[in-house]
């Protein structure tokens, strides 16, 4: 990931409403943090996240924000924070709980409203926001963690990709505030489709993640992670994981481990539920690691996606993939292969049909796919009705359909709904492409299917998951499970389709209990083997760690199956879905949690400004993948006092915001790849030296886990500091006349000369290294481009707008370089902070802009310097 430089020669530009505005001449975007505190605990995680909102209009806002969250996890807790209050959300209907906020909004009390509208994709509004409030929204989650082959995946997605929505628009009022029209596929698509930064625009949003892993009594190795801005210490028996300031909420985080090797299981544990006689028991299957079950001959049908969303190194790795899958059949097993987009193809030479997989007809698949390439839009709905009309049933062979697509579509539960019972006698396995792939989408579709679902975020997982990719559509060790024990209710086993049992993949059941079981109790658990001769599994159940919330991963996998029913047209589900979520209190899209602060009225009359806040171009994206799916909704059917922040291309805008600390604009150091983790200390990476990745560049950060005293000698120590020359206090700005200011300016650049005498004196008596042993030049460079941006700031007609993101930035880098131990340049940027924040809202801002830029200059040591292009890694191109 390359954070943005912002170039010397960059104005701002101001433009007011109508399309194409990021801004207008008195909004700044809303959002200025999110926080995500996460644990795991052996296979379970536990998750608070924090958005924190801030006003910084002249009137009351209504803030807007589409965001992810992990699809398996059950949101069970909401509550606003404003000052010293602490509001705890209710879960309600979800009509009842819109009627609820917008009846506080009316009587002018502040109020926040919690939505889900997919698996994954949540809605946060924020109402009655008043000027310089600030408010964060906090949930907490739990669920499940992947593991695979030994191998926990802990995933996090940061941004929702803009999806492909097909469908005639519908007339009249929109459902939501979005950028893609509402259509008859998709009556939700406003809702789901946030405005778009333009590429390259500075990150307006402060990420900050940590995350700790404990085994649970299991050992914890070869941790690695899909970024190289991470940093990991061993904390007693647990890891403390965390990601370096400045990333961007442009795509999927993605940490893995090993976990427990021979040492993991199969297992029953069993817990009380909270308000209920009842109990929640979870059972998972553990296969062994590598076992594979005899084969039977297979039909297989490969569907392509290869739309527009897909170009680039997506394209390239999902032609592998399925080339891969077709060089593992043998001549016993038939396939065929439909690559997709507003139409479907074939080979020409084999045609939609099943074809015996001979040496020839395989040839002859792999040169066809050699020529797909990316175009079109995503009708997903007519290749996999197709390639499920193609797999006919048939006891002998095993009918398996392969999905390799990013699944940015909007329309998922008319899929699911199209799709019908045709998926009943297959096998559904889908392979998600992206930084931001739809994982929501392809998960739910691989368990209606009883599949699997893979992700893909890298080249470098792409090679891992080629490794798996015959196992996953070969013959499953056991098919057809059931489960059986005198306390379950069968009705309530979760998910509602067993998934077939395969060779490294763990299988969790969750089902409810009548009572309490008791320790000791076993669990059978039936299937079939390969030759079809029945096996019974008996497992012993026992209690869990207290770190895990079994009730709450029993009701959202349970109700992920009931609203997959009801998109399929079962549409009296719907009052057991609001049951199920009611009672135990996790959210589901037929419920919603509102947090209201009736203790005062903070904006009678309940006036005020829509506002959307605008995502993140998912990374690795081109500009012209993300307007491709943007065309603007008729503006007669945007809501009353919607804000349009959709970019574009004929108005270039650069926002000004006075958000706290947004991401960097200069490549920071330590994002070199590769290394080693030491257990004494933070992540070092020790592969070359720091380079600066293209934006194109995917590849993950790989890390290993030393023992204590694991093999590394002690770093020598740094030179002795020089003792830093701190510049004086800065005096409070007065309105001083033109006289007054020339001399406080002379006095601040002659001080300036000094210690940039001294600083380049100090640079060069270390050989380019800092005191501290971290190389300052990069950090220099970057407070050159901080000093420009603050000096274009003072020429702007609204200087104290305009110098909201420089001064935010300067924070920011003042953080920075406090934690790589830069110590002598934060004494002397400091007092210049204070100085210019203590001088807005004041008539002289533009003079101390001037002047505070100047002195940032000198500091820096020089005149501005553009940013150089950045050099490539040192690696194979996978997409070459």
């Amino acid at each position: 990931m390359i954070p943005i430089a912002v170039e010397p020669t960059m104005q701002y530009v101001r433009c007011d409403g109508g399309w194409g505005a990021l801004d207008t001449a008195l909004g700044r975007l809303p959002l200025a943090a999110v926080d995500i505190d996460a644990r795991v605990v052996g296979l379970e995680t536990t998750t608070e996240v924090r958005q924190t909102f801030v006003n910084h209009h002249r009137q009351p806002i209504e803030a807007t924000y589409v965001f992810p969250l992990p699809d398996r996890a059950a949101v069970q807790r909401f509550r606003m924070v404003a000052g010293d209050r602490v509001i705890e959300g209710e879960l309600d209907e979800r009509g009842a709980a819109r009627d609820r906020y917008q009846e506080a909004i009316a009587t002018g009390h502040r109020a926040a409203l919690a939505e889900e509208d997919r698996a994954g994709v949540f809605t946060m509004t924020v109402g009655n926001l008043m000027p310089g409030d600030t408010v964060s929204v906090h949930l907490v989650m739990s669920g499940p963690v992947v593991i695979d082959d030994g191998e926990v995946t802990w995933q996090f997605p940061l941004v929702v990709a803009p999806r492909y929505v097909p469908g005639a628009p519908l007339p009249g009022d929109q459902a939501g505030l979005g950028i893609v029209a509402d259509t008859t596929s998709t009556p939700d698509a406003s809702r789901i489709s946030p405005p778009v930064l333009l590429p390259g625009m500075p990150s307006p949003v402060r990420l900050g993640v940590r995350l700790t892993v404990d085994g649970g009594g299991l050992p914890v190795a070869g941790l690695r992670a899909n970024l190289a801005e991470v940093d990991a210490r061993l904390d007693g028996g647990s890891w403390q994981i965390a990601l370096r300031p400045g990333q961007r909420l442009d795509r999927d985080l993605v940490l893995r481990w090993q976990l427990g090797g021979p040492a993991l299981c199969s297992s029953a544990v069993w817990q009380a539920n909270t308000g209920d006689a009842g109990a929640t028991v979870a059972i998972t299957l553990v296969p062994p690691v590598g076992a594979a079950g005899a084969g039977r001959p297979r039909d297989v049908a490969i569907v392509l996606d290869r739309s527009g969303s897909m170009e680039g190194w997506k394209m390239v790795a999902a032609r592998r993939a399925s080339a891969r899958i077709i060089d593992s059949l043998t001549e016993r097993d038939r396939f065929t292969v439909l690559a997709f987009d507003n139409q479907v193809e074939s080979p020409p030479s084999l045609g939609a049909q099943l074809a015996p997989a001979t040496d020839r007809n395989r040839f002859r698949a792999v040169e066809f796919l050699a020529g797909v390439g990316a175009r079109g839009g995503t009708e997903l709905a007519g290749p996999l009705a197709s390639a499920a009309r193609t797999l006919h049933a048939d006891p002998a062979r095993d009918q398996v359909l392969v999905l390799i697509t990013d699944g940015q579509v909007g329309n998922e539960d008319q899929i699911l709904a199209h799709l019908g019972r045709s998926l009943a006698h297959l096998r559904v396995f889908t392979l998600g492409i992206d930084q931001a792939v739809n994982a929501g989408f392809l998960r739910r579709l691989a368990a209606v299917g009883g599949g699997a679902c893979e992700l893909v975020e890298s080249e470098d997982r792409l090679d891992e998951v080629m490794g798996k990719i015959h196992r996953r559509i070969a013959t499953p060790i056991l098919t057809g499970l059931a489960v059986y024990a005198p306390f379950l209710a069968p009705q309530t086993l979760a998910p509602r389709r067993l998934p077939a049992l395969f060779a490294g993949a763990p299988v969790t059941i969750y089902c409810q209990a009548h009572g309490t079981p008791r320790p000791g109790e076993l669990v059978e658990v039936t299937g079939l083997t390969p030759a079809g001769t029945p096996t019974t599994l008996r497992i012993a159940i026992d209690l869990p760690r207290t770190a895990v919330n079994l009730e709450a991963a029993w009701a959202r996998t349970r109700i992920r199956d009931l609203e997959d029913q009801f998109a399929a047209g079962d549409a009296s589900l719907a009052d057991t879905i609001v049951a199920i979520s009611k009672r135990h209190r996790v959210l589901s899209r037929f419920t919603a949690f509102v947090a209201i602060d009736r203790s005062r009225v903070v904006n009678p009359g309940g006036g005020q400004r829509a506002i959307v806040q605008p995502v993140e171009a998912p990374a690795g994206w081109a500009e012209a993948q993300v307007n491709r799916f943007a065309p603007p909704p008729p503006m007669s059917s945007m809501p009353t006092g919607a804000v349009p922040s959709m970019p574009s291309a004929s108005a270039p805008y650069m926002p000004s915001a006075s958000f706290p600390a947004p991401g960097p604009m200069t490549p920071s150091l330590g994002a070199s790849r590769g290394g080693a983790v030491s257990s004494a200390g933070p992540v070092s990476f020790d592969d070359d030296a720091s380079f600066d990745a293209p934006a194109s560049f995917n590849g993950p950060a790989s890390f290993s886990v030393l023992p204590p005293g694991g093999g590394l000698s002690a770093p020598p120590a740094p030179p002795a500091p020089a003792a830093p020359r701190a510049p004086a206090p800065a005096k409070k700005v007065m309105a001083p006349s033109d006289g007054a200011a020339k001399q406080e300016e002379a006095k601040l650049e002659r001080r300036a000369r000094v210690t940039m005498q001294s600083s380049r004196e100090r640079h060069e008596a270390l050989g380019g290294i800092a005191a501290s042993g971290v190389d300052d030049a990069p950090y220099l460079a970057r407070l050159r481009l901080l000093a420009h941006a603050l000096e274009q700031a003072a020429l702007a007609p609204d200087p104290a707008g305009a110098a909201q993101l420089p001064i935010a930035r300067l924070a920011e880098f003042i953080d920075d370089a406090r934690s790589v131990g830069l110590s002598s340049l934060v004494a002397q940027l400091e007092p210049l902070l204070a100085r210019v924040r203590a001088a807005l809202g004041t008539p002289t801002i533009a003079d101390v802009l001037t002047i505070v830029s100047a002195a940032t200059l000198a500091i820096a040591g020089g005149a501005p310097t553009p940013p150089t292009p950045p050099t490539p890694p040192k690696r194979r191109s996978f997409w070459k």
